[in-house]
């Protein structure tokens, strides 16, 4: 399923230094990698929790964001800085199409553009795109935005993961925010041997042999990460997608009393809110139709999302009480030839990305 969504940009001032769009600091690669990779779509928030009249104010990439409805339901996100002072937008007045400022009454409207100064009408802040606006698009009961590195970076086209786009794929999303950094979630799901050993007492992870062999198989798409010596029996392959945005696409094995349809798949994506703490995002699939289709909803409400949550509690409490720099000494062996893939190609990337904002500088 591809969303069109219309690009804004974030606008720089002529001659202005070159930062990473809503900060106002050069940016290295380490600061990049910590605080989250730009350039690409991110969940953001799920869409109920963004109300009509109301405006919900975020950190996300360690930028502090203001999310609100318009007075035809779309969702506008905003830096919540206002361009005069710098007061918080979200502590101001929801217009329908735009938001004052509870400082001096500057008004932005959905784009970042000044629409009014009450204090000083025709001023030449008035017209002008001001506050950094992003692209945003609604999918999957979820905010997607588009993050920037630049004020010249163009959104990607937006596309939902292959299960969520499949109408024959019954979903339901699930929202968490976790204390610690945001690349520690990835590391977790790119280690399918953890599932044998933290899960082992859950419903749905507690079969399989507690040793393996893993190899990495490349995709035009990403790569998989997988069991050579068990399939079907376990948490024994993930498939890391760079898409639209990067996600995590599993399955977990489902015995027949959890009711009607097929494999249970599972779609994970982190956020990044700062360089200790993450918002993750997971949708729980199946694909069934017809009355089965109800039949799983029913089933899923009352006996498996509990269950569901508890596993994923496990995964919360031992990253939580991670040291902020355990990825920084350890001893790694074939089990995770994921975790170091993936922690080598997001280095590359914020790399690539410092690099970018360096050379724009020159």
């Amino acid at each position: 399923m591809t969303i069109e969504a219309t690009p804004t940009r974030a606008t720089a001032r002529p001659g202005a230094p070159t930062f990473a769009v809503g900060t106002r600091r050069h940016l290295d690669a380490d600061e990049i990698a910590a605080t989250g990779l730009r350039d690409r779509w991110y969940p953001i928030l799920p869409s109920h929790m963004v109300e009509p009249g109301a405006m919900v104010p975020v950190r996300r990439l360690e930028v502090d964001w203001v999310l609100f409805r318009d007075a035809q339901g779309t969702v506008h996100m905003l830096e919540d800085r206002c361009p005069h002072r710098s007061a918080p937008l979200s502590v101001g007045q929801h217009l329908g199409d735009r938001i004052a400022c509870l400082y001096h009454g500057v008004q932005v409207d959905g784009g970042g553009t000044v629409v009014a100064v009450p204090g000083m009408p025709g001023c030449a802040l008035e017209g002008r795109r001001a506050t950094v606006s992003l692209t945003v698009v609604e999918a999957a009961d979820t905010i997607f935005a588009f993050v920037p590195l630049t004020a010249e970076s163009v959104p990607t086209p937006f596309a939902l993961p292959d299960r969520l786009a499949d109408p024959e794929v019954s979903w339901f999303p699930n929202y968490a925010e976790w204390a610690g950094p945001w690349r520690f979630y990835m590391d977790n799901v790119l280690d399918p041997m953890h599932g044998a050993f933290l899960h082992r007492n859950s419903h749905s992870m507690f079969g399989g042999d507690i040793s393996a062999r893993f190899r990495i198989r490349e995709t035009d798409r990403g790569f998989f990460f997988e069991k050579t010596d068990q399939r079907g029996v376990n948490f024994d392959w993930v498939e890391f997608v760079r898409g639209a945005m990067d996600y995590v696409d599993l399955e977990i094995p489902y015995g027949p009393g959890a009711g009607p349809g097929g494999v249970f798949g599972i779609v994970g994506m982190s956020t990044p809110v700062d360089r200790s703490s993450t918002v993750v995002f997971h949708w729980r699939t199946r694909r069934v139709s017809g009355w089965q289709r109800e039949a799983w909803r029913f089933l899923y409400r009352t006996r498996l999302e509990e269950k569901h949550w508890e596993v994923l509690e496990q995964d919360r409490r031992v990253l939580e009480v991670l040291a902020a720099d355990a990825d920084r000494e350890e001893h790694l062996y074939q089990h995770d030839l994921g975790v170091s893939r993936i922690r080598r190609l997001y280095r590359a990337d914020a790399n690539a990305q410092a690099e970018t904002l360096a050379g724009a500088r020159r």
